[in-house]
């Protein structure tokens, strides 16, 4: 009969608790058994012969001997006893206990080796798990799935602010994520930053810089795509806009106020700020005041501020002194909207007869809202005191007509009531 060496032991360990009235296992190793480590098991039984029982294992074939182990190889034996005893305990070597073992089976040995069928019927040759530093092969590799701890599809940013870092953080700074998801790419980008590698470099700029910790969140909102750009590159933009003779304060009220300034490179930024020095022919102290107080000239298309000078100069009528008094007073003229600053001159010139001058001196009016300014002269119409001209005795000059508030408008420049002003608004 051809076993394993390692049945070989536990033929031998239950033969030695069972008495030495038990035949004595030999292994012997045959050189066919070659690197299988098989070995041929010869007994000195009183019911079976060495010769007739190597005769009954020489008798199967190859195949059988290579595919039964030794043991399940006895269970199939006729000669062989199967007892009907419970599973006996054994110990952490493999052993049944010797206090466990009946005193009268120790004189049931007539010549057959009894052993519990439960444990003939285990799997000595189970493959152990393999072990995590075991050497795997490619295909196995890829076939290997590791679980996201993000949500491989979602709709909205909210379910991954408990999982992200970065997302959890730029919440606490004040980011507005329910803005930026509406935006294409941008949850995807933010997603995949990291805050320590990515994110926190550039909040510590823009502190360095003079951002305020309140602007920080609504910065972010507006232009996530900060926290994308090369550090030294941002350097390089602020280097360049001091070397201009802004101020500190000026460059962080810049950025605060359009966010996507530094995301322009120099080359772009030198331009436009040589633009509007040669378009207003203004002085670089005025220009750097007009870009300061509105930043986004800088950042924004240079076709309505094209469009919005040849309108002031050939439909309005301004001469190019009165231009660049007006875009200095309210540069926010070079980027309203054409439609809106048509309509407002229009009907302050020809309907209200103020002259090109006066429109000069106060420019904000071109600022106002168009219904404001209508609904408080046609008001002074009503009344007769719509007289703008400074050499009248009533004059009303265009800053108090659209910068005081209704109370105020009424009392001192209408001379009327509020509730006189509200009934006339309902008249029109």
């Amino acid at each position: 009969m051809y076993v394993c060496r390692r049945c070989v032991c536990v033929l031998r360990s239950s033969a030695l608790l069972w008495g030495k009235a038990q035949p004595s296992v030999t292994p012997q190793y045959r050189g066919s058994a070659g690197a299988h480590g098989l070995c041929c098991m010869s007994t000195t039984t009183s019911g079976h012969s060495p010769a007739s029982l190597v005769h009954q294992i020489f008798s199967q074939s190859r195949r059988e001997r290579w595919k039964s182990c030794g043991i399940r190889f006895l269970t199939e034996q006729p000669s062989v006893t199967q007892t009907r005893t419970a599973a006996l305990p054994l110990t952490d070597e493999g052993n049944i206990p010797a206090q466990v073992v009946d005193p009268d089976r120790q004189q049931e040995t007539s010549g057959a080796v009894s052993f519990p069928v439960d444990q003939m019927m285990i799997d000595l040759d189970a493959v152990p798990d393999p072990s995590p530093f075991d050497p795997i092969s490619e295909e196995d590799a890829i076939q290997i799935s590791v679980p996201s701890v993000l949500p491989p599809v979602t709709f909205t940013l909210r379910d991954y602010v408990d999982k992200s870092e970065t997302l959890r953080k730029l919440v606490q700074l004040g980011v507005n994520l329910s803005k930026l998801e509406q935006r294409p790419n941008v949850g995807s980008m933010l997603v995949r930053l990291d805050f320590e590698a990515d994110v926190a470099p550039r909040l510590f700029f823009l502190k360095d810089l003079g951002v305020e910790d309140s602007q920080l969140g609504p910065l972010l909102t507006k232009n996530p795509f900060i926290l994308t750009e090369n550090v030294e590159n941002l350097q390089d933009r602020v280097s360049y806009l001091k070397s201009k003779k802004f101020s500190s304060e000026s460059v962080a009220a810049m950025v605060s106020k359009a966010p996507y300034l530094l995301n322009f490179s120099v080359k772009r930024l030198d331009n436009r700020l040589g633009f509007f020095q040669q378009q207003l022919g203004l002085s670089p102290h005025k220009v750097r005041d007009v870009v300061t107080r509105l930043p986004r000239l800088l950042c924004g298309s240079l076709e309505p501020v094209k469009e919005n000078l040849k309108v002031c100069e050939l439909e309005f009528g301004f001469r190019r002194m009165e231009i660049q008094h007006i875009i200095t007073r309210v540069p926010k003229v070079l980027t309203a909207n054409k439609r809106k600053l048509t309509e407002v001159f229009d009907f302050i010139h020809n309907t209200m007869g103020v002259p090109h001058s006066l429109i000069a001196k106060f420019p904000q009016v071109l600022n106002a809202q168009f219904l404001r300014i209508k609904e408080r002269h046609l008001f002074l119409v009503y009344l007769d005191r719509a007289h703008y001209d400074p050499a009248h005795p009533n004059y009303i000059s265009l800053e108090r007509l659209v910068t005081l508030p209704d109370e105020i408008f009424c009392s001192e420049v209408a001379l009327a009531s509020p509730d006189d002003f509200k009934r006339f608004q309902k008249t029109l």
